[in-house]
């Protein structure tokens, strides 16, 4: 068990919601779980708005016992829940690149190399030191991903799609925090209208996690009994 402190913040996958506790799973395996207190500040009516199984969420450790984790949502700071996030589906992309030039070999690389650091710190390193890479990969394949890591280098493109949403509940406004809260890249525009920005070097992967969080805010508006609209762009 790789060594965990209270404090920590990870990226973990939630697997399961069981009447009033959130079970998740961390990267490299490590089980752990949630109460609903620790979901979002005050009573949720319901939590579907927060957290659906297979959605990856930043928690923090707040106790470590017996190989579980106890977690917490609501305690992860809006900036640094953005950051990890980020810096996740940059490492995944580079996952997929790997493992397409590399096939079946890529796995145990992988392995050997996040034992030492991160992907994303790796790429990061090679970029600035090419020489780290004859570690793991051979002439032919190190030329490949010289020229990977090039290609991608600066080269992020954003992606945003708008909706509308609106609420004629007396408490509407705080129903829309939470309905959106937890859904990375949101910005208000006024006049009831928000955005999803993300920058991205895999256009197609973001566009679809865009449409499914799109889709997440739209069956959530409906049980908030909330007005929901994708604007085109």
């Amino acid at each position: 068990m790789k060594n965990y402190q209270e404090g920590d913040l990870i990226i973990c996958k939630v697997t399961d919601i069981v009447k009033t506790t959130v079970f998740v799973e961390a990267i490299n395996g490590i089980k752990g779980s949630i109460v609903f207190s620790e979901v979002a500040p005050g009573r949720i009516r319901n939590i579907r708005v927060h957290v659906v199984p297979n959605k990856v969420i930043v928690c923090k450790i707040l106790n470590v016992r017996e190989n579980h984790l106890f977690l917490s949502l609501r305690r992860v700071k809006d900036k640094d829940r953005k950051e990890i996030l980020a810096q996740y589906k940059k490492e995944k992309t580079y996952e997929v690149i790997m493992k397409k030039l590399l096939g079946d070999n890529w796995d145990k690389i992988f392995g050997k190399i996040t034992e030492q650091q991160t992907l994303g710190d790796f790429i990061d390193d090679a970029r600035e030191n090419p020489e780290i890479l004859k570690k793991y990969f051979d002439k032919e394949q190190i030329e490949k991903i010289k020229k990977i890591i090039e290609e991608k280098k600066g080269k992020e493109k954003e992606i945003k799609r708008e909706f509308k949403l609106t609420s004629k509940d007396p408490e509407g406004i705080i129903k829309l925090k939470e309905l959106l809260k937890g859904i990375e890249g949101i910005v208000y525009l006024g006049n009831s209208k928000f955005s999803i920005k993300r920058k991205t070097l895999d256009l197609k992967k973001t566009d679809s996690e865009i449409k499914n969080d799109l889709e997440l805010i739209e069956k959530s508006a409906k049980k908030q009994k909330c007005e929901f609209e994708v604007l085109k762009h």
